[in-house]
């Protein structure tokens, strides 16, 4: 695991720099656009591991259900793109506005409950949000705003930023959006809320005992990691453009989702990048393009299963330091 505590002070002004100018300006010279597509859904992913990694390493929150505000963004994004001349920069914000708002409401009923109780409340609503947007469905250019082509000839592409509409483009263009939410949880971090994150992680009661309104920054944790999520949903809409689909957003992403971000390391924002690192880049090419790649899905398989028997077993342990298993 890479590190224990939600770092973000290994976020530094110059490594940032540094990497911005070679995601930037380096890698559309070194890559080809299929590279640059996979790198694009790095980025993207990156975020929904960061807003899973803040819950869980920072607020001791095991949630399984950030694929709801994922899917809530994209859904959101993708309708008001279509139905609305509004820039994109501002549908973003609204997606992620309304995902943030969406999961306050999903972490009310999930603030009486913790550890293992907590997962199983918020994967139940993960999946009614999945049955949800099954029935909604995504806009594909039909007419009006809940408009849906039927046949093949009338979808359309989600239209991308005017500025951002080649795929080098809106690679930039999410890199630089992926840094802005970075940067936005490191603010969040560094101040108040992040010091009392950092108490209710480690006791509730003496936290309570401070003083610290543990359900008004508990809220408040969701509707930021909710938000982060958002936003990525509405970035991943235009990335792939013509097959969103619900599929991208139902239970076993979000199991996929937890099982990777804990192999990346809930306890540093460099996790988030590993993990999406992993589950965009790594396990595609090994069952993809490896030769034996019926060996390759069989390993991604049992790594899988690996994240998840790692996830229970640190909340059991959690748990029991908390004295929640008595």
């Amino acid at each position: 695991m890479v590190g224990r505590v939600f770092s973000h002070r290994a976020f530094q002004p110059t490594i940032v720099a540094g990497l911005m100018v070679f995601a930037l300006f380096a890698m559309p010279s070194i890559f080809d656009a299929t590279w640059i597509f996979n790198f694009t859904q790095m980025a993207i992913y990156s975020m929904v591991a960061a807003s899973v990694g803040m819950l869980y390493g920072r607020v001791g929150l095991v949630s399984l259900g950030q694929v709801a505000p994922y899917g809530i963004g994209a859904w959101v994004t993708i309708r008001l793109a279509f139905a609305t001349d509004i820039p994109y920069p501002v549908l973003l914000v609204i997606g992620g506005g309304v995902a943030a708002i969406i999961g306050l409401l999903i972490g009310l009923p999930a603030l009486r409950v913790s550890g293992l109780y907590l997962a199983l409340v918020t994967l139940m609503l993960a999946v009614g949000v999945e049955v949800i947007l099954f029935r909604l469905k995504f806009a594909n250019g039909g007419p009006g705003f809940n408009g849906l082509a039927l046949t093949m000839s009338d979808r359309a592409p989600v239209p991308r930023p005017t500025f951002a509409e080649g795929d080098i483009a809106y690679f930039r263009f999410v890199v630089i959006v992926a840094c802005v939410i970075f940067m936005l949880a490191v603010a969040f971090l560094a101040s108040k809320p992040g010091r009392a994150w950092a108490s209710v992680h480690q006791s509730e009661p003496s936290a309570l005992a401070s003083g610290i309104s543990v359900t008004r920054y508990k809220l408040m944790a969701f509707g930021l990691a909710a938000f982060m999520a958002g936003v990525a949903g509405g970035l991943y809409g235009a990335h792939v453009q013509w097959s969103i689909g619900v599929d991208q957003f139902n239970r076993q992403a979000a199991l996929f989702l937890i099982a990777v971000v804990l192999m990346g390391g809930i306890g540093s924002l460099w996790g988030a990048l590993l993990a999406a690192f992993f589950a965009t880049i790594l396990l595609p090419f090994l069952t993809q393009n490896v030769i034996g790649h019926q060996f390759w899905n069989d390993f991604a398989l049992t790594i899988f299963g690996i994240g998840l028997m790692i996830n229970l077993i640190q909340t059991t342990r959690a748990m029991d330091k908390k004295g929640l298993l008595e």
